[in-house]
C-alpha cells in the first residue's frame, strides 16, 4: 500500500473500534506520520457515556495507538456536537420529521471541525474507518490510497465500499470536493471479515469489538431520548376511514412505516399491542394542522412512487434528467429511478413504487457504484 507524494503527517478519527484501529495501522505501517485523534461529543450529564466515545472506547484507541507506536489525542467538540447534531436532531423530530443524525455529524463534525484541526495540527489529511472510496475522473492504481498535490487534483468521485454489506457511503453524500480532497479512506477496499483478520495480524485489542448501529447520544429508545426535551401533546389516531382508533402522545414520537407502539384501543394481546382483526397498524400520515395521526392495515397504503427532496448536495453533478438508483434509507435496497430538476429541488420518479417513504430521511442518488449527491425528503 504506497502513497504518491507522502504527506508528513495524517491524523486518524479514532473511536476505539476495529475499523479506526486498522486504518491507522495500516497507514503506519506504509510509513506514514500517524496521529491518532478521539473526538468526545455531547452526552446526557455526568453519568451517561456517548458510544462513540465512552470511556471503554477511548481506554480502546489509547491501547491502539501504543500497540502501533503513535501518538493519540481527545479533542472536545461537546458544545459542537450538541448545537449542530443534537439540537438539529430534536428540532426534526418536533417538525414532524425522521432526521439521520450520522449525515449530519459527518458533514459538520467528521469531516467538518476535525478537519479543520487536523490541519491546525499541521495534518495534511484525515484518515476514518468509513466503508467508502475514493475515485478520481483519470485512473490512478491503487486509486484509494493515491494523493496527488493539490495543483494536481481533479475531480473526486465518492464510491462505494467493496463491502456492500457494511457501506457507508450513504452517510457520506453531504461532503463536498474540498472535504473529499482532504479524506483517506483506508479499510474502503476491504470487507468487514478481512479488516477483522487484520486487526488479529496487527494484534490490536480492538480485533473482537462489537459493531454498534444505534445513535450515539441515545441511551435506550429514540422515543426515551425525545420524552425528555418534547412535551407531549396528545391527539387522535384515526383510521383512513376516519374511525378513531386511539390517542398518540405528541406526533413527533411516531415515523411513518411505524407498526409498533402505536396506542390503538381493542389492540392488547400478549405478542403485539397492535394489532386488530389479525392485522397491524402502520402510521401512514402526520396531520400538524388537526394533530391527527393517520394509520393504516393496508402495507399498500404505505406505496408511493415518487419523492420530492431538499437540501441538494451534488458530489458530482450530473446532467439532468437521469436515470439513477436511488436509496431512500440506509437499510433499503436501491431502487431504479428518474431524477428530475424541480425548481431547486429534485423530483425522484421510482419504476416501482418504494414503501414507507419517511420525511427528514436522506434519498442518496448513485450512479452504478458512484454517489451522485442526495437531499433530504419532504
Amino acid at each position: 500500500m504506497e502513497l504518491k507524494n507522502k504527506p508528513k503527517k495524517i491524523i486518524v478519527g479514532m473511536s476505539g473500534g476495529v475499523d479506526s484501529s486498522v486504518t491507522a495501522a495500516l497507514l503506519k505501517k506504509a510509513g506514514f506520520d500517524v496521529v491518532g485523534v478521539m473526538a468526545k461529543f455531547w452526552k446526557e450529564g455526568a453519568s451517561k457515556e456517548n458510544r462513540c466515545c465512552s470511556v471503554e472506547s477511548e481506554k480502546l484507541a489509547r491501547l491502539v495507538a501504543k500497540q502501533i507506536g503513535i501518538p493519540f489525542y481527545v479533542v472536545n467538540l461537546e458544545k459542537e456536537f450538541k448545537k449542530k447534531v443534537v439540537d438539529y436532531f430534536l428540532k426534526e423530530y418536533k417538525a414532524g420529521n425522521t432526521p439521520n443524525p450520522c449525515v449530519v455529524c459527518n458533514k459538520e463534525i467528521k469531516f467538518g471541525l476535525l478537519i479543520e484541526k487536523a490541519l491546525k495540527m499541521g495534518g495534511d489529511f484525515v484518515a476514518t474507518g468509513h466503508y467508502a472510496r475514493l475515485g478520481r475522473e483519470f485512473p490512478i492504481s491503487n486509486f484509494q490510497f493515491s494523493i496527488l498535490r493539490t495543483s494536481d487534483v481533479r475531480k473526486l468521485k465518492l464510491l462505494k465500499g467493496k463491502d456492500k454489506e457494511k457501506d457507508q457511503s450513504y452517510f457520506l453524500w453531504q461532503l463536498n470536493q474540498k472535504q473529499l480532497s482532504k479524506v483517506l479512506f483506508p479499510v474502503g477496499n476491504y470487507t468487514k471479515s478481512q479488516v477483522r483478520n487484520l486487526a488479529k495480524k496487527f494484534d490490536l485489542p480492538t480485533a473482537e469489538t462489537p459493531e454498534s448501529q444505534e445513535v450515539c447520544f441515545v441511551q435506550n429508545t429514540t422515543n426515551d431520548f425525545l420524552k425528555k426535551y418534547l412535551k407531549t401533546k396528545p391527539g387522535n389516531i384515526i383510521g383512513v376511514d376516519g374511525t378513531v382508533l386511539g390517542q398518540h402522545q405528541g406526533l413527533w414520537f411516531y415515523t411513518i412505516g411505524q407498526r409498533r407502539g402505536l396506542e390503538i384501543v381493542g389492540c392488547r394481546t400478549p405478542h403485539n399491542s397492535n394489532v386488530m382483526q389479525g392485522k397491524p397498524f402502520y402510521v401512514l400520515e402526520k396531520d400538524f394542522k388537526n394533530n391527527i395521526l393517520i394509520v393504516t392495515q393496508n402495507e399498500k397504503d404505505l406505496l408511493k412512487k415518487e419523492l420530492v427532496v431538499k437540501d441538494i448536495n451534488w458530489i458530482n453533478q450530473p446532467k439532468l434528467p437521469i436515470n439513477a438508483e436511488v436509496k431512500i434509507r440506509y437499510k433499503s435496497g436501491f431502487a431504479k429511478a428518474r431524477l428530475l430538476q424541480f425548481g431547486k429541488k429534485i423530483k425522484v420518479e421510482f419504476k416501482n413504487p418504494q414503501k414507507a417513504i419517511t420525511p427528514g430521511q436522506s434519498a442518496v442518488f448513485y450512479k452504478e457504484d458512484e454517489v451522485l449527491g442526495g437531499g433530504i425528503i419532504l
